[in-house]
């Protein structure tokens, strides 16, 4: 019998690599972003009993060909990049490490704010282009804002913490998350997105992306938004409409924005984001830090050894956990 897992990246902690071969199991790395086809092929040539999701996206051709997988987990907590309906279908169970990055994320998500409100990235091309732009520079001071963050899970709450510590008021929309959880983190519940959206200097996305939410921000949410608005992504690309954003800041709707994610990954050579300096832009890195590899390489990885050995896995780390459990039971 097959002890191969497959792991959708070229690499992982070595702590979380040790999870995987102390129980038995050896990991088996692919190429980045490799999907179709090739890693079909990956897939027929090891015969993985378990997938540890990085990159790439895991499709219903892939899991067809893939008959001996028997969980699915993510490195992470978006899962837009596997078919959960498919992996429903076959009772794969699809695991997630949500929290275990949330202070590096939110750490990011704090540099793109100030990076985009300091105007670091043109103010620092300007010095090493032997510019000295200090006469008629007019700054931006973000204590007294108020940030309105879109969900309220563990990246979004460690967000609202460091926010508040540099004097900004957070407000934040989440129909999932109870009030009390509000309250605890002393952070305005705003029922109506289009009310947070309308009433926030910053708005933070930390939403998964669904088909509900895709273009959640939307050319209407951005005609709502005040003009020296900033907004930061550092969920999903697809939570943007790039196109209607892209409209926004070259009719000076917006004040910049700082992403992290894009609609399309990597994005193309020639994407029009690239021209606008009040976009602050990085390769979808929030995460990527030693420390928060190592947390969520170890979740993930005691993830698939944990659901291999038939232990129990509290239901919220399990993204489909409704549609596994049998009909009439009790969940």
């Amino acid at each position: 019998m097959s002890k191969n897992v497959l792991i959708t990246g070229p690499s992982l902690a070595p702590a979380a690599e040790a999870v995987l071969t102390g129980a038995g199991y050896r990991p088996v790395y692919v190429p980045p972003y490799t999907e179709g086809e090739a890693l079909r092929r990956f897939s027929a040539e090891n015969d993985p009993v378990g997938v540890l999701v990085r990159m790439g996206r895991l499709d219903e051709a892939f899991l067809a060909a893939s008959p001996r997988v028997r969980v699915l987990s993510k490195h992470g907590a978006g899962v837009d990049n596997i078919d959960i309906a498919a992996a429903s279908a076959r009772r794969i169970p699809v695991l997630v490490a949500a929290g275990a990055n949330a202070v590096s994320v939110a750490e990011h998500a704090m540099a793109l704010l100030f990076a985009v409100a300091k105007k670091i990235v043109p103010l620092d091309r300007g010095l090493r282009e032997g510019r000295w732009e200090k006469p008629g520079f007019q700054g931006r001071e973000l204590a007294g804002s108020t940030m309105g963050l879109v969900a309220f899970g563990a990246i979004a709450r460690q967000t609202a913490r460091f926010a508040r510590a540099f004097g900004i008021a957070v407000s934040a929309y989440d129909p999932f998350c109870p009030a009390e959880v509000f309250e605890a983190e002393g952070v305005t519940l705003i029922d109506d997105l289009d009310r947070l959206v309308a009433g926030s200097d910053i708005v933070s996305l930390h939403s998964p992306l669904t088909p509900r939410t895709r273009h959640l921000i939307n050319a209407e949410r951005l005609a709502l938004m005040r003009p020296d608005a900033i907004i930061v992504n550092t969920a999903r690309g697809g939570l943007i409409d790039e196109t209607a954003l892209l409209a926004a800041l070259r009719e000076n709707r917006i004040g910049g924005a700082g992403l992290d994610t894009f609609a399309t990954e990597p994005p193309a050579a020639d994407h029009p984001f690239w021209a606008d300096m009040r976009l602050v832009l990085t390769p979808h890195i929030g995460g990527v830090t030693a420390a928060a590899n190592t947390r969520v390489g170890i979740e993930a990885a005691q993830g698939i050894v944990d659901c291999l050995a038939g232990r129990d896995i509290p239901p919220g780390r399990i993204v489909n956990h409704q549609e596994l459990v049998p009909a009439g039971a009790k969940v």
